[in-house]
């Protein structure tokens, strides 16, 4: 195990001298996590070095969320320029690892989320910049900088971005003035404390200000977790009950927004691998196109659908989606 540089020092100013380290399984970013203890006291290490992570992100929308009433772990302390940070610690108790040792509180455990997400779009947005279609756009270019390439595909990338935003220019109006989008709620990004409905959040330092459908996409067509569609359908009746929105209007941006994050997926699961070399991700790649599927099936996406039809043959859009040539 290799400590950052400068953790004694760091641990001691904030009062955890001596305290033992644990290392915390990683993520796919450069970020790494450590369980600090003394006795039975816990906290968590962050160790986000830079250049190549910054936790300002983080530590700007961690106090947000606090401020606010959103339980994000508050901050011990932090030494930016370093790249460290100490956190409270949320416990062990994952909604993804929950969920698989008691499948029956499923409907339960995602009430509470689908509450979270009303408390969240109750408030005023956050300080966070717009989720503009120039960024929804860069991000579906990771599919045909990434994927399209390693699948040996020539991809028309002029006539791509020109789909994209056709299908998504309707919903941009219905972004403002917006809510905070955490942009990775999921659930291994969720902790339960102590009560299935009470939600500790994770992994929001990329919060922007856009759609209210992006974090229900992002929790419901789950690219870890395989989510049943009738859980789907309920969670979605379940939100739209609460929030009053126009059901038509509502579930064709979801359709878009499920299609823009499930393609951006696809290509960073390919750039883990490719770049990072993280193999690991290929193997998630086949439910995201499963979902990817459903969402251009919505007329909402005929133009990108019809992109996918000409671009990418049926064959890499269904299970083998993940394997790619030698």
């Amino acid at each position: 195990m290799t400590l950052p540089a400068g953790v004694d020092t760091f641990l001691a100013t904030a009062g955890w001298r001596d305290a033992a380290i644990e290392p915390l399984p990683g993520d796919a970013s450069f970020r790494r996590y450590f369980r600090v203890s003394r006795g039975e006291e816990t906290a968590l290490l962050m160790d986000a070095p830079p250049p190549n992570e910054d936790p300002q992100p983080f530590l700007r929308a961690a106090r947000w969320l606090d401020a606010n009433g959103m339980r994000a772990p508050r901050i011990l302390a932090d030494k930016a320029e370093q790249g460290l940070v100490l956190l409270e610690d949320f416990g062990t108790a994952r909604m993804r690892d929950y969920l698989d040792e008691y499948p029956a509180d499923e409907i339960e455990v995602y009430k509470g989320a689908i509450d979270a997400l009303v408390a969240l779009r109750a408030l005023p947005a956050g300080p966070f910049l717009d989720y503009s279609m120039s960024e929804y756009l860069r991000e579906v270019r990771l599919f045909t900088e990434w994927y399209c390439p390693a699948q040996n595909l020539y991809a028309d990338a002029a006539g791509y971005t020109a789909a994209w935003e056709q299908a998504l220019a309707p919903l941009l109006p219905r972004q403002r003035p917006g809510v905070t989008v955490l942009r990775d709620y999921h659930a291994e990004n969720i902790m339960l404390l102590g009560a299935l409905h009470k939600q500790g959040l994770l992994d929001f330092q990329d919060a922007l200000v856009g759609h209210p459908a992006y974090d229900l996409v992002s929790l419901l067509q789950d690219a870890r977790r395989d989510v049943s569609p009738e859980v789907e359908a309920a969670m979605i009746d379940r939100y739209i009950a609460a929030t009053g929105d126009n059901r038509d209007t509502f579930l064709a941006d979801y359709a878009r927004l499920g299609a823009q994050r499930n393609t951006k997926i696809v290509g960073i699961f390919v750039r883990l691998w490719k770049r990072d070399g993280k193999p690991r991700y290929l193997d998630l790649i086949p439910r995201v196109w499963r979902q990817l599927e459903r969402d251009l099936a919505h007329p909402a996406l005929a133009p990108v659908a019809a992109w996918f039809e000409v671009n990418v043959p049926a064959h890499l859009r269904q299970a083998s989606g993940g394997s790619f040539p030698a």
